[in-house]
């Protein structure tokens, strides 16, 4: 197993765990945000855990199938998470098409921040696993 297959591995556990987490009573405020910061729907745990479950399938599969996960997975995750600092609305959860551009007075900038932060480092790291490591692994593997 490469190590672009052991962090798609990590990546299956990390969202597993994320998901997990919603349901943890001392994660949730009064009104229900995961860490006070945003509200997670069923929905976005079927999204967590699809992730999870297709970079776990990715990771078995083979090396070249983890690369295609990092570089499509990093590129949507990173671009939510863009979007919604930006917009104050991502596209994963649909909403950008439900909520529009919304303004900096219904979001405070704090919240807008952390709530996204989560999609821009894990979409970040995603990317650059598949688009810098995996070259230089892959370079490593057909010089093996």
């Amino acid at each position: 197993m490469t190590l672009i297959q052991k962090l798609a591995v990590a990546y299956g556990v990390l969202f597993f765990a994320v998901v997990a987490v919603g349901y943890v009573p001392a994660f949730n405020d009064a009104s229900g945000n995961l860490f006070g910061l945003f509200s997670l729907q069923w929905y976005d745990d079927l999204l967590h855990a699809f992730s999870g479950v297709w970079a776990l399938v990715a990771a078995m599969l083979s090396h070249r199938q983890s690369v295609f996960y990092f570089r499509l997975f990093g590129s949507v995750y990173l671009f939510d998470g863009i979007l919604g600092l930006v917009t104050g609305s991502g596209c994963l959860d649909g909403g950008i098409f439900i909520n529009g551009f919304r303004s900096f007075d219904d979001i405070e900038f704090p919240v807008r921040v952390f709530a996204n932060l989560p999609h821009i480092v894990i979409g970040g790291f995603a990317v650059w696993v598949g688009f810098v490591l995996a070259k230089r692994v892959g370079d490593r593997l057909a010089a093996a």
